[in-house]
């Protein structure tokens, strides 16, 4: 009965990983009525419904939901102990999911994962890559990678870059046509190119600080996007001024295409960490990916020196 329960309970969080019944059945080698079938009987026994199903999608239900929030470390701890043993006797293997922001993953997550992966075959890695923060408990992943000020205060925090400088650029085309910003609240007469993080409520205020004074500017023009490769195409294209880190837009900086602006205004930010709960067990294979991508500033290339 137990074994039932654990695999009717390891199919539920498969398909609302997956939120498809037909992937989640691949992903798990069985067929999809048979998951289904699983899934109801599960249901059936605790008498609540866990999965809302539509032609398109499924989604986890609020009990579902409720359910997630506990199954999933604890299956999560399960996996870390049984690949611990295994690592007791072999090399150290098993799967690593990382969340984590692109412009992390471009420039210092993928150029030292590539070596890990290298030169341990047995471990693997899943990187999603996603901007908006995430649950990384309710996701089941090992770990998260964002800006150090995005990390909750709860989790353990290590380095993986040095801190990150924030830029206001804008393309030569475009400033030449009005005056430019001396202070942040001349932004509004400005056009401007905003980020939209879902995650936290739309598109944030730009932040600025000078002589321990700090500075909140909402802002607005006719582009925000999710896509910080967007950002810096609409700038250089003339449509506002872009809010960015200093590694995003120093190549183009350095080569005129884009001028930055209300530099003595512009803070530096705690660079990208990587983050995980203080419960979760570090197995061998988390602890290598871990320590590889430690920052240590001596091994460190200068911010924006990479081609990524």
């Amino acid at each position: 009965m137990m074994q039932d329960e654990l695999g009717a309970l390891a199919a539920f969080v498969a398909v609302a990983d997956a939120k498809s019944f037909t992937r989640a059945a691949g992903k798990l080698g069985t067929s999809q009525s048979a998951l289904s079938h699983k899934i109801r009987r599960l249901e059936g026994r605790l008498g609540v419904k866990l999965l809302t199903r539509t032609t398109r999608s499924v989604a986890p239900t609020e009990a579902g939901y409720k359910l997630l929030k506990t199954l999933v470390p604890a299956l999560e701890g399960i996996r870390e102990e049984l690949a611990s043993l295994t690592d007791d006797v072999d090399a150290p293997s098993g799967t690593i999911r990382i969340t984590t922001a692109d412009h992390a993953a471009e420039t210092l997550v993928w150029p030292v994962l590539k070596r890990v992966l290298r030169n341990h075959p047995n471990i693997a890695v899943e990187l999603d890559v996603e901007n908006g923060l995430v649950d990384i408990v309710t996701e089941g992943y090992n770990a998260g990678i964002r800006l150090g000020a995005n990390v909750a205060k709860d989790m353990i925090a290590v380095p993986i870059g040095p801190p990150q400088r924030v830029v206001v650029v804008g393309s030569p085309a475009y400033l030449a046509e009005r005056s430019e910003p001396v202070v942040p609240t001349d932004l509004a007469a400005h056009r401007c190119i905003n980020r939209r993080l879902p995650t936290l409520g739309g598109s944030p205020a730009w932040e600025f600080a000078k002589d321990g004074r700090q500075v909140k500017v909402r802002t607005s023009g006719q582009l925000s996007t999710n896509r910080p490769e967007l950002i810096v195409d609409a700038a250089v294209d003339g449509f506002g001024l872009a809010l960015l880190l200093e590694s995003q837009a120093l190549s183009l900086v350095k080569t005129g295409v884009l001028v930055r602006v209300l530099e003595d205004w512009c803070p530096s930010l705690p660079g990208y960490h990587l983050y995980y709960p203080v419960s979760r067990q570090v197995t061998p294979a988390f602890r290598i990916v871990i320590d590889a991508l430690r920052y240590e500033p001596s091994r460190m290339q200068p911010p924006g020196s990479s081609s990524g």
